[in-house]
C-alpha cells in the first residue's frame, strides 16, 4: 500500500476573359455573350489538420510539436474520479490526429483534478506530460517503451471503497510528472521536491479511484503498452473536461 501512496499546437482565381480571336469584334446577334466567357474552376479547399476533439488552445499549445501519440484522459468533472481515455496518433502531422484506441473507462484521483498537485491531495495533476518508461510485476507483454519487470511492483491492501489493490501495478507506464525521464518507474527522484508528490502512473484499474494516478482495465493496459512507441514521442494529456477545453 505504501507503494501506491507514492506511485501513483490562396491563390486568387483569374478573372473571366472573353473567348475568341482578337480583332473580330463583339459577338453577333445570334450568340449569347455569356457563352463566350470561360470560368476557371474554384480551387479545392485544403482541409486543416485534424485536431484532438474538445481540447482548447491552451492545452493544444502544450503538446510538443514532435509528439505523434497522445493518450488523452478526460475527467467527468473537476472533483470526479471517473474519466475516459483515448489514444490519438498523427503519423503525418499535415493530416492531423486520428483516434487509434479507445475510448476506455478510466479512474483518476479520489478528489478529482488539480492544476497544482501536492503530495497527499488525492488529486491527479492536470497537464501534458511525456511518457518514456514502463514496468510492472508481470513479464513484459510486448511493450515498446523500456520495461522494468520487478517484484517491487507488487501491492496489496484495499482501495478507498474496500476494493482489492492486488495486481494494480502488474503493468504501469510512468507519467513524467516530477520525475526523471529515462529511468524505471520505481525511481524516487523528485526534481520539484517531495512536497509536490510523484509516482504518478498509468496502471491497471482496481475498480476504484486512485491516489493521483490514472488507471485503465488490464486488457487495455496491455494494449497501451504495445502501442506507445518511443519513436513517436508519446505524451499523456490529462485533466477534467473543462480544464482541457481551455
Amino acid at each position: 500500500m505504501a507503494l501506491l501512496l507514492t506511485g501513483c499546437s490562396s491563390d486568387v482565381a483569374p478573372e473571366k476573359a472573353p473567348v475568341g480571336v482578337p480583332g473580330q469584334g463583339a459577338a453577333g446577334p445570334q450568340s449569347d455573350a455569356a457563352s463566350t466567357l470561360r470560368t476557371s474552376p474554384s480551387p479545392t479547399p485544403v482541409p486543416s489538420p485534424a485536431e484532438i476533439p474538445d481540447l482548447g488552445p491552451e492545452t493544444l499549445a502544450q503538446i510538443p510539436a514532435e509528439a505523434r501519440q497522445a493518450f488523452v484522459v478526460t475527467g467527468e468533472e473537476a472533483d470526479s474520479y471517473r474519466s475516459s481515455a483515448v489514444l490519438y496518433s498523427r503519423a503525418d502531422p499535415a493530416q492531423g490526429w486520428e483516434p487509434v484506441a479507445g475510448p476506455w473507462p478510466a479512474h483518476n484521483g479520489m478528489e478529482g483534478w488539480t492544476d497544482f498537485h501536492v503530495a497527499g491531495d488525492r488529486r491527479s495533476p492536470t497537464g501534458v506530460y511525456t511518457l518514456t518508461d514502463a514496468g510492472g510485476r508481470l513479464p513484459d507483454p510486448g511493450a515498446l517503451l523500456p520495461y522494468d519487470e520487478h517484484p517491487r511492483f507488487a501491492v496489496d491492501g484495499e482501495g478507498f471503497f474496500g476494493e482489492p489493490l492486488e495486481g494494480s501495478f502488474d503493468y504501469v507506464v510512468a507519467i513524467n510528472y516530477n520525475r526523471t525521464p529515462g529511468v524505471s518507474p520505481l525511481n524516487r527522484t523528485r526534481p520539484l521536491g517531495l512536497e509536490r508528490g510523484g509516482g504518478i502512473w498509468i496502471h491497471v484499474d482496481h475498480e476504484g479511484p486512485t491516489q493521483g494516478c490514472v488507471s485503465v482495465p488490464e486488457e487495455q493496459m496491455e494494449e497501451l503498452l504495445r502501442l506507445l512507441d518511443p519513436a513517436m514521442n508519446p505524451v499523456i494529456v490529462m485533466g477534467d473536461g473543462e480544464t482541457l477545453g481551455r
